[in-house]
């Protein structure tokens, strides 16, 4: 005698990725950066896909080719202490590059990076990774297209482009155009300026 079988059940739904566990596969990536154990270039587009990942699978595979936690454990102090005097370097001087970049266009770039207003006609001023850009940002927690400075009349107003880590006006996340102003503070993800001149 067969048995009926009923019918198939669906397949499940993909679980959505939680704040908390896409920050555990940042930290983990940030981890085995400084170890050594990532290039910048995989490094750079893992924290990428970190950030954008909605799915648990999507972030799981940001870190299934590596060894386990327990392999990198074995990495004597003196090891890692090096990798992480490496990426310190690498960090010191990607800031240099940024700082002789700003001088080489005649802008100040001293303690808290100064961004200057725009000169010129030009009605918009796009920041982000994206090589496109005005002002081009090479850090993981800005957006390809992050943010955007539009002329109005006699000022300007910061526009967030839907990036994933926010843009910050003085500390508060910016959702809609607000007006910025000479000594305004301003954060696209990580990166911080204070606006100079008018």
């Amino acid at each position: 005698m067969r048995r009926q079988q009923g019918p198939a059940s669906p397949s499940p739904l993909p679980l959505r990725a939680s704040d908390a566990e896409r920050d555990q596969v940042v930290g983990e990536l940030r981890e085995r950066f400084a170890e050594g154990r990532l290039s910048q270039d995989s490094f750079v587009d893992r924290m990428d896909a970190a950030l954008r990942a909605r799915e648990r699978r999507e972030l799981d595979g940001l870190l299934a080719d590596m060894p386990s936690r327990r392999m990198a454990n074995a990495v004597t102090g003196a090891i890692a202490g090096a990798f992480s005097g490496a990426a310190a370097r690498w960090q010191a001087a990607a800031a240099r590059r940024i700082a002789a970049a700003w001088q080489a266009a005649g802008r100040p770039a001293a303690g808290a990076p100064a961004l200057p207003f725009p000169a010129g006609r030009e009605s918009r001023f796009t920041i982000g990774r994206d090589d496109g850009c005005d002002l081009v940002l090479a850090d993981p927690s800005v957006s390809r297209r992050h943010a955007r400075l539009d002329r109005d009349g006699t000022g300007w107003l910061l526009v967030d482009l839907g990036s994933t880590n926010g843009t910050r006006l003085n500390g508060w996340l910016v959702s809609s155009p607000v007006p910025v102003r000479t000594g305004d503070q301003i954060s696209f993800g990580a990166v911080s300026f204070v606006l100079a001149g008018g």
